[in-house]
Parts: C-alpha cells; sequence; structure tokens
C-alpha cells in the first residue's frame, strides 16, 4: 500500500545509512560524549548562529518535550499550549505524568498569539490554580500551518514582559523553514526563543532530535535531567553522526525542500480537482475533506489519517509527504481521486 501517512514510515536518507555504516565498528566514548555529537552540535550552534547555545541529542520528540517542560517548572507552575498541540494531543499525559497541567487556549489555525496566552493568564490569577510559566508553540504546528517571522516576535516580546519562558517543539522545523508562507530564518528560533528542538525523525532521519537550550537559567544540569527520564542514549554517537550528516552541505534543509515540493505538486492537483481544504496547505501536512465513499474506496490502496468527525456524509483526513515521497506517488494518488470524483 502506498502511504500518505506520516514522514517517518521510510528508514533515512541514504547519505545518513552509508554514514553510519561506515562508523559501524568505531569505538567511541558513550551518552553523546563523542566526537561525533560534538562535530555535529557544532554544526547546528553554527547554523542557528548560537554559539553559546547547549545542544543535546534525544531519540524522540515526546522525550524533548517533557524533559524540557518537566525540568523547568517548579510544582505548582503549568505550560500554555494550543489545543491541537502535541503536548496536549499525541503524547499520553506525558507532561501531566510528572505532575504539570497543560492550559489549553482554542486556535482555528493551530497558533498561539499573545491574545489567546493572555486569556489563559487571566483563567490562572489565583492562588488555587496552576501558575503558568512557559509558553509551548511548534513550526509546523499540527494542523500543518506555519508560524511567521512576525508573529513569532509577537509571542517572544510577550513571553519574556510577562516572565514567561518561550519553548519551540521542532519536529517539522524543516518544512517550516523551506515553507512559502514562513519567513522566518534559523538564527531566529535562537533569538526568539528559550529552547527548542530540531526534528530529525521527521526530516530523513533514522531517529533523534536536537535540543537547544539558549536561556542561561535552563543549561545546568540539563544532563541529569535527561539520564534520570531514562533518555541518555548509551551508544549516543549513533545520533551525532545523523546530525552531522543532516548539517553537512545543508542536507536537512534539502531533504526538507523535497517534502515540501511534493505537498505543494499534491495540493495544487487537489485544488484542480476542487477539493475541500481543512487548514491553509503550507508545509508537508495537507488536511483535506473527502465524500465518505470516495475515502473510503482511496483508503483499499493508499494510507493516511482520518482526521476529525466524519459527519454530513464527508470525511476529513491528513496527508504527508516526506524526504522520500515520489512524485508518481502524487501523481498516481491524484488520477485515482479523480477517476473517483468523477465517477461519484
Amino acid at each position: 500500500m502506498e502511504s500518505f501517512r506520516c514522514d517517518y514510515a521510510e528508514g533515512c536518507a541514504p547519505q545518513i545509512l552509508e554514514a553510519l555504516q561506515k562508523s559501524n565498528m568505531e569505538q567511541t566514548d558513550g551518552y553523546g560524549c563523542d566526537d561525533h555529537c560534538y562535530h555535529a552540535a557544532k554544526l547546528i550552534k553554527e547554523r542557528f548562529a548560537c554559539q553559546n547555545a547547549d545542544v543535546h541529542f534525544l531519540v524522540g520528540g515526546t522525550q524533548c518535550n517533557q524533559i524540557v517542560i518537566s525540568s523547568f517548572l517548579r510544582p505548582w507552575q503549568s505550560v500554555i499550549a494550543c489545543q491541537t498541540g502535541h503536548i496536549n494531543v499525541h503524547e499520553t499525559g506525558a507532561i501531566e505524568s510528572l505532575g504539570h497541567k497543560v492550559c489549553t487556549a482554542v486556535s482555528d489555525n493551530g497558533k498561539l498569539n499573545p491574545q489567546l496566552i493572555q486569556q489563559v493568564l487571566q483563567e490562572h490569577e489565583s492562588e488555587h490554580m496552576v501558575v503558568p510559566a512557559m509558553v509551548y508553540i511548534s513550526n509546523t504546528t499540527e494542523v500543518g500551518t506555519v508560524y511567521t517571522l512576525a508573529e513569532l516576535q509577537a509571542i517572544s516580546g510577550f513571553c519574556r514582559k510577562n516572565g514567561l519562558l518561550l519553548y519551540l517543539d521542532g519536529a517539522r522545523i524543516g518544512s517550516a523553514l523551506c515553507s512559502d508562507a514562513c519567513d522566518i530564518q534559523p538564527e531566529d528560533y535562537a533569538k526568539y526563543c528559550d529552547a527548542f528542538y530540531i526534528g530529525g525523525t521527521k526530516n530523513g532521519a533514522l531517529f533523534g532530535e536536537a535540543v537547544v537550550l539558549v536561556n542561561d537559567v535552563l543549561k545546568p544540569n540539563f544532563r541529569h535531567m535527561i539520564k534520570q527520564q531514562g533518555a541518555l542514549l548509551a551508544k549516543g554517537r549513533l545520533l551525532g553522526i545523523q546530525f552531522e550528516e543532516l548539517f553537512k552541505d545543508d542536507l536537512f534543509f534539502k531533504l526538507a525542500e523535497h517534502e515540501n515540493k511534493m505537498a505543494a505538486m499534491l495540493a495544487q492537483g487537489l485544488q484542480k480537482l476542487g477539493v475541500t481544504f481543512l487548514f491553509p496547505a503550507q508545509s508537508n501536512q495537507l488536511f483535506i475533506s473527502l465524500p465518505q465513499q470516495v475515502a473510503n474506496q482511496m483508503a483499499t490502496t493508499y494510507g493516511f489519517e482520518w482526521w476529525g468527525p466524519k459527519q454530513n456524509g464527508m470525511a476529513g483526513l491528513r496527508l504527508v509527504t516526506s524526504f522520500a515521497t515520489p512524485s508518481q506517488r502524487v501523481q498516481a494518488f491524484l488520477n485515482d481521486l479523480k477517476i473517483l470524483l468523477q465517477a461519484k
């Protein structure tokens, strides 16, 4: 079955697999204390213009979010997120399991703004309630939209004025940076966020994310926090090697550009077929609505995620392209959909 279910169904970019193979019999120190990790961290700090930041490599996004958020909140503090935010919907209560509430704001485009954050703060002014101390955003968002530089600046300015930490989930930061709708540059993340992470899992790596701590307050004892949560990988060089390759010769951005290009090709074809989009098509995630019968038939040949409730004979779908999506798969999907829509 051809899949548009996610952007991590394939293994990894050939360059990464080759690098792992070449280094297979190397002997290195463990737990990220090896030359590959040090070099990868150096490349990241150069590319994101944050020479004074600390870079730590973890296996997955939930690890990053849980450790970063829970480690820097006091027991009575909470984190603010959009209602569709990954930490609120797709992490099995990872934040709450360590004693911190996720305070949500309802947004129609997957993005937070100062007004929505202010509303949450006003709802938590009593000493009998948790105290919001951190804001969590993601770029791209969980509905495929992207923040602009002006939006990021506005949120950052509000957070600093109100004593809130700003943390950005970068699981799909590559797709965001390469989106035509996004004018944010790599260095802007370090300039306006206290911490963020760079997603490798969803951008061509076998696994792995790079946590970047910009705010000096967050740096001490972070490796202790990683170890305590069982996230300090013994064979840490496997992460370092992958990020070395991703940030050598801009492979990270080339892979993201491809997945966005395939998504744009898919979006243009869907628009020509008159398909309704549930959210703006700005990244490698597309959200569309199809007649239930047509969607069911497409599901026999193509993998995708159902999105939202099925009602009035219509069904919502999420289609995701990856670093390895071939144009032939996109065209085949469009051709098959066209036949079904015409038959209906």
